[in-house]
């Protein structure tokens, strides 16, 4: 009997707890998600290219005359202008040069004087009969002899003075000048190779940045450009945008000034330059790395989102849409690159839409949600989960 009371009492026991467990469970309602306002505005597609910083004028500084050097003017990395004196090359041999063909100009001009003179009194004798037609041919042709004397003398002259004038030798553009390759007391020749460089000197500014485009950009831009859609750089100033590798937004503008006149079969490419004012020349040099940005099309209207909604499976990009009677809609999309940090959609997306952002491992197409919007504080996927959750406990 005793046994059969406990067993009964073990039932009775078990069905409330049963019951009380049922009874806590509460009833399972619409899931809630956080969901993302979509917007439109006008967008602009931006293309990213790498390249180098270039001079725009660039010059090896190399002597015109022989000579040894004795004296040298300027401070290796200093900015100099057009005409600024670098180098001296020792000028004696040349004054004494330039002092002789001037010398020899004086007498040749004296020479032809005295001819003139002889020539005009032949004239006059000739014309009373008084000398032959010979003599007075031979005073004529000493006046032309004279005469081209004076010229030749008059042309070593002038080189004589540009050989003088070639021992100063002088910064022929404004820039930065380089060190000195060549020191005080050495000798100097004119020549083409490397060993002739006494140093170099750049422009800092304006200044190049100078990038190659890879062939599917150009047809990209052919294309658009076929459409009317994009003007050619060609024929328009297009705008460019460059940042260096420690810097962000590309805050330097400049425009495209120049699209060589061939493709690279080895490489696939195609030269471009960007000329812009050098934001600071005392320390921005030629040969710096930058990242180039130039307008892909023509600005339009475009839906814009935040990238982590979209999700991608087998190359197909789709997001999750909460209808007006707050199931979930999947839609496909064709998406471009970001732009203000948000990536546009071209198709599948429109002004208003709310698209889930959080639980997308879970939300199925036809579910019932609760839309929580998503706060403006949120930092990551642990505080956006919370809000969720929070809406759940309620």
């Amino acid at each position: 009997m005793k046994l059969f009371i406990a067993g009964i009492t073990l039932l009775l026991i078990a069905a409330a707890e049963s019951g009380c467990r049922k009874a806590s469970l509460p009833s399972q309602g619409p899931l809630p998600v956080n969901v993302v306002n979509v917007i439109e505005k006008e967008v602009n597609e931006w293309d990213e290219f790498t390249g180098r910083l270039e001079a725009v004028e660039s010059v090896e500084i190399r002597p015109r005359v022989s000579g040894y050097i004795t004296e040298i003017r300027f401070a290796a990395g200093a900015i100099v202008k057009k005409g600024d004196l670098l180098y001296v090359i020792d000028p004696r041999p040349y004054q004494a040069d330039f002092d002789r063909a001037a010398a020899e100009l004086e007498r040749m001009e004296a020479q032809l004087k005295l001819a003139q003179i002889e020539l005009d009194r032949a004239k006059e004798l000739r014309g009373k009969n008084t000398i032959s037609a010979s003599e007075f041919d031979q005073k004529a042709a000493t006046y032309q002899g004279a005469f081209a004397a004076v010229r030749s003398a008059e042309a070593a002259k002038n080189s004589a003075a540009l050989n003088l004038e070639f021992t100063q030798i002088k910064s022929p553009i404004d820039g930065r000048v380089s060190d000195e390759r060549i020191t005080i007391g050495n000798l100097v020749q004119p020549g083409a190779g490397p060993e002739n460089v006494l140093t170099t000197v750049v422009s800092v500014d304006p200044i190049y940045a100078k990038v190659d485009a890879d062939e599917n950009a150009v047809l990209k831009y052919v294309k658009l450009s076929e459409q009317g859609k994009r003007v050619s750089a060609r024929t328009a100033k297009i705008p460019a945008f460059v940042e260096l590798g420690n810097e962000t937004d590309f805050p330097h503008e400049g425009i495209i000034d120049f699209v060589d006149n061939r493709l690279d079969p080895g490489t696939g490419t195609i030269r471009a330059r960007i000329v812009l004012k050098n934001w600071n020349p005392n320390f921005i040099t030629p040969g710096f790395f930058v990242r180039v940005r130039i307008s892909g099309a023509t600005p339009y209207r475009a839906a814009l989102v935040d990238d982590k909604v979209i999700t991608s499976q087998q190359g197909v990009k789709y997001a999750f849409v909460v209808k007006p009677d707050n199931t979930v809609e999947r839609r496909t999309l064709q998406t471009g690159p970001i732009f203000e940090g948000k990536r546009i959609v071209k198709s599948g997306l429109k002004d208003g839409d709310k698209v889930i952002s959080t639980r997308l491992q879970i939300v199925q197409a036809g579910m019932h949600v609760t839309p929580v919007p998503e706060p403006a504080s949120a930092t990551g996927p642990d505080t956006k989960v919370s809000v969720a959750q929070s809406q759940t406990a309620k």
